[in-house]
């Protein structure tokens, strides 16, 4: 019979068990990424245990953070957008592998296929031109007859109907501050994903975990929205897909919990 474990570890962070291997997606492990600071409880040891393979979804500092990655280990396999294995080597990162949108590539029993991403690829943001570039890029994960959608950052695209059905998608409802850029989904937006993309299960992420150092304690309105940011989109993206008419199952789950997997599971 199929089996899983899924921790949401924090921000894009996740920690899959499948098919005899332990993939960590975008490691955030330290408690400051530059300006943000973790507002909740740190990672553990057993967060990275026994991990070996790292999915890298884009070059964002909250997504590719250098530290965390050298907490791995050297023998971790790390899959970062192709035409950044160049730079990422010459951070110390040594076992890299590259992926692009439309491309596969299988680690022991797992299949994991690069799918598109509506969302800036430099490493600086959308509006500098120094640095490193590569696409943004989702990832589908199979293996143990399982297959996850892991989206990394992404807005909405024309291709995301072609993604399902999955049995497990990992979508963002929200970010790091009180307001987001472009390529983003929100929670309306992110319920809009689940109807196409028709997950068994969908766990949201990239909320409730990293914030501006202090901004959370700031009075008046600022502070309070920010407040209220770390806590409410994943409620009100569960709520979006209930009004939609889905059925699948939202699992809100705290920054550092196990996701609640095994009832689902065992329905296969």
């Amino acid at each position: 019979m199929a089996s899983a474990g899924l921790r949401f570890v924090g921000h894009s962070t996740v920690r899959v068990e499948v098919g005899g291997h332990v993939v960590l997606t975008d490691p955030v492990l330290t408690e400051r990424v530059s300006a943000l600071s973790r507002v909740v409880a740190p990672t553990t040891r057993a967060d990275r245990a026994d991990v070996d393979l790292v999915l890298l979804s884009h070059l964002h500092g909250d997504h590719v953070h250098l530290r965390s990655l050298r907490l791995l280990g050297p023998g971790v396999r790390v899959v970062v957008p192709r035409g950044a294995g160049a730079w990422l080597r010459a951070k110390g990162i040594a076992n890299v592998s590259e992926l692009a949108p439309g491309e596969q590539l299988e680690h022991g029993g797992l299949v994991v296929t690069g799918v598109e991403a509506e969302h800036s690829g430099h490493r600086w943001g959308p509006r500098s031109t120094r640095g490193p570039q590569a696409a943004a890029m989702g990832h589908v994960v199979e293996g143990d007859g399982l297959r996850f959608y892991v989206a990394g950052d992404t807005d909405l695209f024309a291709g995301m109907a072609d993604l399902g059905p999955v049995d497990v998608a990992m979508l963002p409802v929200w970010g790091w501050g009180p307001n987001l850029g472009p390529g983003h989904l929100d929670p309306e937006r992110a319920a809009r994903a689940v109807e196409l993309i028709r997950p068994r299960a969908v766990v949201p992420v990239h909320w409730g975990t990293l914030a501006v150092t202090g901004l959370p304690r700031l009075p008046g309105a600022l502070g309070a929205r920010m407040r209220r940011l770390l806590h409410a989109p994943p409620r009100e993206f569960a709520a979006a897909v209930a009004r939609g008419g889905s059925p699948a199952r939202v699992l809100v789950t705290e920054p550092g919990d196990d996701v609640p997997l095994d009832q689902l599971i065992g329905q296969r």
